[in-house]
C-alpha cells in the first residue's frame, strides 16, 4: 500500500516537481542534472539495489526542510535523506523517482556550552570537526565510528552508529539529548532537553535515533559532552589462537577494568594489514589484541591487563610509553579495512554484535564459514562490547563468488543470533538487513514499528523501502 501511494501518481508529478521546489529555494540547492543526480543514488553498501533520484535538493535551512517535505507530501513523492553515504547497509540509497536530501550543506556548529556541556549543531557537521572543535574547549564528544573524518553527525544519528572508543563511553544514542525534526508533512517538532535530567513524557529522541531517516529530518542536535580525558595509552598483545585472545578480553572485562578501547584483529586481517603496509607484525600471530587506558595512571591500568593477557596465554605484551608509540600501535587497526580491500578489491562488512562471552564462538564459526565457502573472511572486532565486523572479501566480477560472499554473510547473521546477538551494533539495516530484522524481532516487533512509523509518515514517503 506504502509504495502504490507512491507510485501512482509520480508520472503526473514529475514534470513539475522541480519548478514546485524552485519556488522557495535557491536555484544551486536543486540539481536536476541526471549525470549529476546519479551521484548521489547510493551509500558504500555492497548488494543494495539503488534507484534513480528524479531530483536532488541541498537544504541549508529547516526552513527549505520543511518546504521540501510539504512538496513531497503534497505530490506524493518519496523523500531519501542523506548525509556523506559513508553507511554500509543501503539506508541512503535513493528510490526511483525520489527527492534525495542532501543535509550536507547544513554544517554549523550553532553552540558549545562548557558550562552545561553541550554542543548544539544541525545534521551536516562532519564528526572529526565536532570532536576538533569542543577538544579545544577541553570537552569531549566520545563516538568515534572508523569513517569519522567524513561521516556527519546526521548520519551518525540515523543510524545510531558507535566506534572504537563505545566499551567505556557508549554509542551515539547516549549523547542525543534534543532534537529538531521536520515531519513528513513539513512540520517542525522539538524532542529532548538540554538538561542533564529530564523525564517528561515518551522518549522521543530515542525513537528518531536508529530510525535511518523513517521518521523524520532532523535538522538538529543538542548532544551531550564530556570532559577531555587524559591522553590514552595503548596495550598490543600477541596470542597463538582467537580463542585466547578471546579469553583475555572475558578476563579484562570480568577483572571490573574499564578500557576506553578494546579491539581485536583476527590472522587474516593482521596478515592483510602485514601485506599492505609492511607492519613487520609476526606471521604466527593468531590473533592481535589493542587495549587502551585513558586513565589518571595508564600505565598501572596496562600493566594490570598486560598480566591477564599473559595468562591468558598472550606470547607477547607490548605496552606503549607514550601517546606517539601508541599511535604506532593503533596504525594496524586503523588499517584493517583498507587492507582486506586489497585482498580481493570487493569487501562486505557485517556487523554482528554478540554477548562478550560468546565472542570467540563468533570466531570460529565464522572461521568455518569462510572454509565451507573457499572466502577469505577477516574479522576485527570492538572486542569490549562484543561488536564484530566479519569481512567478506570477494572479486565482485565473478557472480559465483559475488554469490558466495553473500551467503556466508547471511550465515554469519544468522551465528550471531543464535549466539544470542544483534544482527547490527552500530551499520543500521537499511536494505542489506531487512529480512534479518524481521527474523530478530519477530512479527509482533516487525508490526509495532509498521505501527510507528505509520504515524510519522501515514503516506510512507519517508525512505521507503528501508527497515522492513
Amino acid at each position: 500500500m506504502i509504495m502504490s501511494r507512491i507510485e501512482a501518481p509520480r508520472d503526473e508529478v514529475t514534470g513539475n516537481l522541480v519548478d514546485r521546489l524552485l519556488s522557495d529555494l535557491p536555484a544551486e540547492a536543486v540539481l536536476a542534472d541526471p549525470d549529476v543526480t546519479v551521484s548521489y543514488a547510493n551509500d558504500m553498501a555492497s548488494f543494495c539495489p539503488a534507484g534513480t533520484p528524479a531530483v536532488v535538493v541541498l537544504p541549508r535551512t529547516a526552513e527549505q526542510v520543511q518546504h521540501v517535505m510539504r512538496i513531497a507530501t503534497e505530490l506524493r513523492v518519496p523523500v531519501v535523506p542523506q548525509g556523506a553515504r559513508t553507511g554500509l547497509s543501503g539506508a541512503a540509497n535513493a528510490s526511483d523517482g525520489c527527492i534525495v536530501l542532501s543535509l550536507t550543506k547544513m554544517d554549523r556548529i550553532l553552540e558549545i556550552n562548557p558550562v552545561d556541556r553541550i554542543a548544539v549543531v544541525e545534521p551536516g557537521v562532519v564528526n572529526a570537526t565536532l570532536s576538533r572543535a569542543v577538544n579545544e574547549l577541553g570537552l569531549y564528544y566520545p563516538p568515534d565510528p572508523s569513517s569519522w573524518e567524513m561521516c556527519t553527525i546526521g548520519g551518525n544519528i540515523g543510524t545510531a552508529s558507535g566506534g572504537l572508543c563505545c566499551v567505556k563511553y557508549g554509542v551515539t544514542a547516549e549523547y542525543v539529548l534534543g532534537l529538531d525534526v521536520v515531519l513528513a508533512d513539513g512540520r517542525l517538532m522539538s524532542t529532548g532537553r538540554r538538561t542533564a535530567k529530564g523525564v517528561a513524557g515518551y522518549d522521543m529522541t530515542r525513537l528518531f535515533v536508529g530510525s535511518e531517516g523513517s521518521l523524520g529530518i532532523v535538522v538538529q542536535a543538542t548532544l551531550a559532552l564530556r570532559p577531555k580525558p587524559p591522553e590514552q595509552l595503548v596495550l598490543a598483545a600477541e596470542f597463538a589462537s582467537g580463542a585466547a585472545a578471546c579469553d583475555a578480553v572475558c578476563r579484562i572485562m570480568e577483572g571490573g577494568h574499564v578500557p576506553s578501547l578494546l579491539e581485536l584483529m583476527d590472522r587474516t586481517t593482521v596478515k592483510a594489514v602485514n601485506d599492505l603496509a609492511h607492519m613487520g607484525l609476526p606471521e604466527t600471530t593468531e590473533a592481535l589484541l589493542l587495549a587502551a587506558f585513558d586513565t589518571t595512571d595508564p600505565a598501572a591500568d596496562l600493566a594490570a591487563v598486560g598480566a591477564l593477557c599473559e595468562a591468558a596465554g598472550a606470547s607477547q605484551v607490548v605496552p606503549a610509553d607514550d601517546a606517539a608509540e601508541s599511535e604506532l600501535l593503533l596504525q594496524a587497526r586503523r588499517l584493517s579495512l583498507t587492507a582486506l580491500e586489497a585482498v580481493k578489491g570487493t569487501t562486505m562488512i557485517d556487523d554482528v554484535c554478540v554477548p562478550r562471552s560468546r565472542l570467540g564462538e563468533l570466531l570460529e564459526g565464522t572461521e568455518r564459514i569462510a572454509e565451507k565457502h573457499r572466502l577469505t573472511i577477516g574479522v576485527v572486532a570492538h572486542a569490549g562490547d562484543g561488536n564484530t565486523h566479519p569481512t567478506v572479501c570477494f572479486d565482485a566480477a565473478d557472480p559465483d563468488e559475488s554469490r558466495r560472499a553473500r551467503e556466508s554473510f547471511d550465515e554469519i547473521m544468522a551465528l550471531g543470533l543464535e549466539l544470542g546477538g544483534t544482527i547490527t551494533g552500530e551499520h543500521g539495516v537499511g536494505v542489506l538487513k531487512k529480512e534479518w530484522l524481521a527474523r530478530e524481532i519477530g512479527p509482533v516487533g516487525v508490526e509495532m514499528q509498521r505501527a510507528v512509523k505509520g504515524v510519522f509518515d501515514p503516506l510512507g514517503i519517508l525512505n521507503p523501502g528501508k527497515l522492513f
